[in-house]
C-alpha cells in the first residue's frame, strides 16, 4: 500500500522511480488539489538519446498519465557549456549548428510516448536558449549570482568527484549549476512549473533551483529524483558491447532494440516492465513470477511493449517476427530440428543429444563445462532441468541450434 495520498506520487512509488524527494509531503498535497506542470531537461550531447534517458522519459509519461503537465526542457543553452555531474573531465564544447541539428534529431522521439497539444496537460517542449542566451553577464551575476555560496557549490559530490581527484574543472562548467537553477526559476515564472524531476546525479541541481525559486520569487517548488537504474549484475543501464542504445531508429534498428530488451536478465524483468511499459501491475507481478525457460516469454512481452512505445506497433511486431524467423530457421533457410518432451522437463544433456547437436551425453557435458550450450541465448549448466512449456531454442556452440516443444 502506497504512502501517498496523489495519484502522480503513488503511481511513481509503486512503479519504482522514487529515490528523493525535497518535500513528498507537500508535492503530494499539491498534486492532489491541481494539476501540476513538471520538467525535465535534456541537452543535446548526440543526434539521438539513449536508453540510459529512457527512465526520464517515462517519469514524463508517468506525469501526464497522472492527469499533469509535463514540460521537456531541451537544453539548448546549457548544451553549450555541458552538465559536469560526476564526469571525469569536461566534455567537447559543441558548435551552435551541431547543437540545433541534434536537437531537431531529439525531438522525434518524445511524440511516441507524450501528448503534445494546447490542453492543461498536454506536453509541451521548450529550449533553455530562449532565455539563456539572452542573459547580460553582469546583470545575470548581480540579480541571481549573490544566492549562491562558492563555499556549498564546492561541497556538491558532483563537483567535490572531479576536485578529489584532482581533475580540472573549468569555471565554464562550475556555471552549469547556477543556470540550471535558473532554468527552473525561469519555467516557474513562464509556466507555472512546480516539479523539476531527474536522475540522483541531479539532486544538487534540483536543490539549488528549488532555493533560487524560493529566494527570489517566495514560491515554493518541489523535486523528485530516480534511482539510478543499474541492471542486476552492477551494470550500466543501457551499455552493452554493440555501444550504446539509442532511441532513435536512424541511430539504432528495432530490431536491435527490440533484442536489447529480449536479452534482459532474469532478475531484471519485472522491474523493467514497471519502468519502462504501461503493462498492469498484476500482469507484470504475474509475469516476473514466471521462472526457467518461461520467463523468456515475459522478456518477450518486455521486448514486444519497449518497442512499440518507442517505434510504433508495426516496428515492434516486424522485430518479433524477425527474431522468431531467425531462431526457428537455419542460416541456409532450413528448419532447426526439433525435439518433443513429453512430460514437460528434460535435461539439457538429454536435449543436446535428443536435438542430434551432439553424438554423446559424455560430448553433451564436454560441451556444457566448456560454455558452450545455450538455452534461449543463455549459457547454463549440466544440472539445469529445462521447462517446456511452448518452444525452447537450444545451441551448440555458434553454429548449431535446436528447438525444443512442449
Amino acid at each position: 500500500m502506497s504512502q501517498y495520498r496523489s495519484s502522480l506520487l503513488r503511481l511513481l512509488d509503486e512503479r519504482g522511480y522514487i529515490h528523493q524527494t525535497t518535500d513528498a509531503t507537500g508535492l503530494d498535497a499539491l498534486a492532489e488539489r491541481q494539476i501540476v506542470p513538471g520538467y525535465i531537461g535534456f541537452d543535446p550531447t548526440a543526434p539521438s538519446l539513449h536508453v540510459g534517458s529512457l527512465v526520464q522519459i517515462m517519469l514524463l509519461r508517468r506525469l501526464q498519465q497522472a492527469g499533469h503537465k509535463p514540460i521537456v526542457l531541451m537544453g539548448g543553452g546549457t548544451g553549450k557549456i555541458g552538465d559536469p555531474s560526476f564526469k571525469d573531465e569536461a566534455r567537447k564544447l559543441s558548435t551552435h549548428e551541431t547543437i540545433a541539428a541534434n536537437i531537431a534529431s531529439i525531438k522525434r522521439v518524445f511524440a511516441n510516448f507524450l501528448t503534445f497539444g494546447d490542453g492543461p496537460t498536454d506536453a509541451v517542449m521548450l529550449d533553455n536558449a530562449e532565455w539563456l542566451d539572452a542573459l547580460e553577464y553582469i546583470s545575470f551575476l548581480r540579480e541571481v549570482g549573490q544566492h549562491f555560496s562558492v563555499n556549498r557549490m564546492l561541497s556538491f559530490d558532483s563537483v567535490k568527484l572531479r576536485l578529489d581527484r584532482e581533475q580540472s574543472l573549468s569555471f565554464l562548467e562550475f556555471n552549469y549549476m547556477i543556470l540550471q537553477a535558473y532554468d527552473f526559476r525561469e519555467l516557474s515564472q513562464r509556466a507555472a512549473c512546480r516539479l523539476q524531476m531527474g536522475g540522483s546525479d541531479q539532486w544538487g541541481n534540483i536543490v539549488n533551483g528549488i532555493e533560487l525559486t524560493r529566494r527570489m520569487d517566495g514560491v515554493e517548488v518541489y523535486g523528485v529524483t530516480t534511482p539510478l537504474i543499474t541492471t542486476a549484475d552492477g551494470g550500466k543501464m543501457g551499455k552493452t558491447e554493440k555501444g550504446a542504445i539509442w532511441l532513435n531508429a536512424d541511430a539504432l534498428s528495432p530490431y536491435d532494440y527490440w533484442q536489447f530488451w529480449r536479452n534482459t536478465q532474469d532478475a531484471d524483468v519485472g522491474r523493467f516492465l514497471k519502468l519502462f511499459t504501461d503493462i498492469p501491475l498484476e500482469e507484470i507481478a504475474r509475469l516476473e513470477a514466471l521462472s526457467g525457460a518461461e520467463i523468456n516469454e515475459a522478456k518477450k512481452v518486455l521486448a514486444d511493449a519497449a518497442t512499440a512505445m518507442a517505434h510504433g506497433e508495426d516496428a515492434a511486431r516486424d522485430a518479433a517476427e524477425t527474431a522468431r524467423r531467425t531462431f526457428e530457421e537455419g542460416a541456409a533457410g532450413e528448419a532447426l530440428p526439433t525435439h518433443a518432451v513429453a512430460d514437460g522437463t528434460i535435461s539439457l544433456v538429454d536435449a543436446l543429444v535428443g536435438l542430434g547437436l551432439v553424438a554423446s551425453k559424455g560430448e553433451a557435458r564436454r560441451l556444457i563445462a566448456g560454455g558452450g550450450a545455450r538455452i534461449d541465448g543463455e549459457k547454463a549448466d549440466e544440472d539445469c532441468e529445462i521447462s517446456v512449456s511452448g518452444e525452447v531454442r537450444i545451441s551448440a556452440g555458434k553454429k548449431k541450434h535446436g528447438v525444443l516443444t512442449g
